[in-house]
C-alpha cells in the first residue's frame, strides 16, 4: 500500500519562502510531483520530478520553485521561494510507479492528503 505523508504547510507574507516534503513508502523507480488547489479553482499540477532526476515545472512557478529528492529518505521535497498570494491553496503530494514525469493528475494514481499554504500580502 502507498503512503504519501505529507509535512505541515503554513502562513507566510508575500515574498516569503516555504519548504514543503513528503515522505514515501515506495520503491525507488517511480515519478513524483505536487499539485494544488485554490478555492474555486481546479487543481494545478505544480511540478513532478522522475526516479532519473528530470523535473518540470508549471509556468506559473517556474524560477521561484524547486522539486527535489532524497532517495535515502524515500522523501520528496518542494522548496517555494518569492512566494505570491496567488500560490495560496492547498498542496498535494503524488506518486506513480514509472519514470514518467508529467504534471497531469490524471496520471497520478496517489494522492496524499493535502497541506495548506497561505501567502498573504
Amino acid at each position: 500500500q502507498v503512503q504519501l505523508v505529507e509535512s505541515v504547510g503554513g502562513s507566510v507574507q508575500d515574498g516569503g519562502s516555504l519548504r514543503l516534503s513528503c515522505v514515501t513508502s515506495t520503491p525507488t523507480l517511480r515519478t513524483m510531483a505536487w499539485f494544488r488547489q485554490a478555492p474555486g479553482k481546479d487543481r494545478e499540477g505544480v511540478a513532478a520530478i522522475g526516479s532519473d532526476g528530470t523535473t518540470i515545472y508549471s509556468d506559473s512557478v517556474k524560477g521561484r520553485f524547486n522539486i527535489s529528492t532524497d532517495n535515502a529518505k524515500n522523501t520528496l521535497y518542494l522548496q517555494m521561494n518569492s512566494l505570491k498570494p496567488e500560490d495560496t491553496g492547498r498542496y498535494y503530494c503524488t506518486l506513480r510507479v514509472t519514470n514518467d514525469c508529467s504534471i497531469r493528475a490524471a496520471m497520478y494514481p496517489y494522492w496524499g492528503q493535502g497541506t495548506q499554504v497561505t501567502v498573504s500580502s
